[in-house]
């Protein structure tokens, strides 16, 4: 089931704990979902979750703090995160095989 898929639910208190909340996702978080989520992404999970775009955004780039109404929506991020950055994986390995057979001499 893809992230993309409006059906999936995310179990929030299996990704954060109680010390998660009130304060800015960690840095490393903030990074990896920047680098592979899109703004179809954050479109589609405001719709899904009923939490505004602008309220994921600032979550991950870190101006607003989670919460445990917004922590459902960063779950989906999460996982939409996870399934985009296994398709580039996908993609790059392709890619290298596909160049590296025109390197060969």
């Amino acid at each position: 089931m893809s992230a993309k898929d409006l059906s999936l639910i995310i179990k929030k208190e299996r990704i954060f704990s109680a010390e998660d909340y009130g304060r800015p996702i960690s840095e490393r978080l903030s990074i990896i979902l920047r680098r592979n989520v899109s703004k179809n992404d954050y479109a589609n999970i405001a719709i899904k979750s009923k939490v505004s775009f602008s309220t994921i955004r600032d979550v991950v780039y870190r101006t607003n703090s989670l919460t445990k109404s917004n922590a459902g929506a960063i779950g989906l991020l999460i996982h939409a995160a996870f399934e985009n950055s296994i398709a580039k994986k996908i993609q790059a390995e392709g890619d290298i095989m596909f160049l590296n057979e025109l390197l060969k001499i």
